[in-house]
Formats: structure tokens, sequence, C-alpha cells
């Protein structure tokens, strides 16, 4: 496997549909929106949805959620301490930081590709890896409205007191995104690609996760179908460095309504385009 040799940018467009993309936990578990009324989604979330798609094609992750993980460990620090290759370099006469992180980024595919902060009680490791795949927060292209309801229980979770009553906590609140379109862009480094050993093969490992992201992905306030993939854009660069900066770039992807449509109920009510650049070409790839 060669280690990659071009940079690469990347913009995918979601639509979201009856849907919470990303609740926010200091708002009510409201979907996320900026002071503009955009709704947002957070790097981190990204980020959580494509180590998922990995792991189900079937890679190793360190980083993984408790209700998905294909081991026993329940936590990142137990993952590590299981492995015996990693320990070798962490303490005593052979421990040494730039071979821990060589190993822990050839051991999980999202160490190579976002990075990793080593750093646990009990060890004298605290090592920080830069990652090569970066990725935006995805803002929605126009304002988005947000339905609340009340909903309720049919049964205690708790025994209340008086047993003729129901508990407090069989009432709550859920909320969902009527319909939006969201945008988020990416890039991929070779410089910091060289340093963790990310490789061509792993670039486009996180493509496809891209175009199937939210493949697997059903939860109570994402149900299968309401939330979809509609385009992943792709730029190759010819070297290192790339022919233009990654602003340029994901800024040639323009986005706006059709002519008469003033609010968008589709996807298709808006009109994309790609400013061409010269000398660099883009991909484009349907979602899932």
């Amino acid at each position: 496997m060669s280690t990659l040799d071009h940079k690469i940018d990347f913009a995918v467009v979601l639509s979201v549909r009856n849907a919470n993309p990303n609740g926010d936990p200091l708002n009510g578990n409201r979907p996320r929106q900026n002071y503009d009324g955009r709704g947002e989604i957070s790097d981190v979330c990204i980020k959580r949805k494509i180590r998922n798609r990995l792991q189900d094609m079937g890679e190793s992750i360190l980083v993984q959620s408790d209700e998905r993980r294909s081991d026993s460990y329940r936590s990142i620090k137990d993952r590590v301490d299981a492995n015996e290759e990693l320990q070798e370099f962490a303490k005593g006469k052979k421990q040494n930081n730039e071979l821990y992180a060589q190993v822990a980024c050839q051991t999980w595919l999202d160490v190579r590709s976002f990075g990793q902060v080593f750093a646990f009680s009990g060890s004298d490791v605290s090592i920080g890896i830069r990652g090569p795949v970066s990725i935006h927060t995805a803002v929605s292209i126009d304002p988005i409205d947000i339905s609340s309801m009340q909903i309720t229980k049919s049964v205690n979770a708790v025994t209340p007191k008086d047993p003729n009553k129901k508990s407090s906590d069989t009432m709550g609140m859920k909320h969902r995104v009527d319909f939006g379109v969201y945008v988020f862009y990416g890039s991929i480094n070779t410089q910091l690609a060289e340093k963790t050993g990310f490789t061509n093969e792993d670039a486009e490992k996180i493509k496809q996760a891209l175009i199937t992201l939210f493949e697997n992905d059903t939860s109570s306030a994402r149900p299968d179908g309401s939330m979809e993939v509609h385009r992943v854009y792709w730029w190759k660069h010819k070297s290192k460095l790339g022919q233009y900066s990654s602003a340029k770039v994901h800024r040639s992807l323009q986005i706006q309504l059709k002519e008469g449509i003033t609010e968008a109920k589709s996807v298709e009510d808006y009109h994309y385009s790609i400013q061409p650049l010269e000398g660099l070409e883009v991909q484009e790839y349907a979602g899932l």
C-alpha cells in the first residue's frame, strides 16, 4: 500500500427530513442551529458516523461507540492496554513515543485518519497524533424549521410514590428538522498522511464511508430514510501541496435555489454547479 501522494478535497451534500440529525444537549436536545437559524451537524458527529461505517466495513477502529463495539473492551484505555505491541513502547527501557505512535497508526484506521490523543492515568505516555483527514461542521443551505412535540411513556421508569399517579419521567419532548439540505467539507493532507501512514487505499475507504454515511445509522431520532447523502464531490490534486487552497476548492461548489422557488421542499429545488478550476478535475458520486 502506497502512502497518499496527492492532496484531496471533498464536499458532501445531504438532506434531513423529519429527523434530528444532531441534538444539542445544552438546548434540550433540539437540533443544532447557528445564530442565523441555519442547521448544524458537528464535525464530531460526522466523524462518529464515518467511524461506524469503517467499522461496518471490517476495519479496526479505536474509538468505538459502546453500543456498536466489536470487542469486549468498554473504553479506549482498555483497548489500548490490550495491545501488547503498543504496551512494549509505553514504559520501561523500551519506552519510545515515536514507535508507540507508529504502532497505533498501523493498528487503527481512525487513528491514522483523524489522529488521537493518548494520555491515560497511570501511564507514562502522553502523545498527540495529528491525522490528515479534517472535517468541517455541516451547515444547512437555508435556515431550518424545527418542530417539537410532547411525548409520553406508557410505563413508569421508576415506581412513583403515589401508586395512583404516573411518575414525572413519563413526559418528554421530541424535536425534529422538518426539511433541510446540509453541506459539509473536508480535506486530506499529504504531509500528515506521511506521518501516520495514511494510504491511497485508506482515502478510498473514507470516500466509500462518505457515500454510505447513513447506512446502519437508524435511531428513534433518525428513522431509516430520514437522512440521505445525495452527492459527494471529490477533488484529487496533482501534487502533495495541491494546485489550489482548500478554501478556494470548497468555494467552487455553488448551491442556489432554482429560479421561481422561494422555499425548498426537496433536494431537487436547488441548482448545483462547480466553478471550474484549471487543471483540477472533480469526481461526483451519488449517495447510496
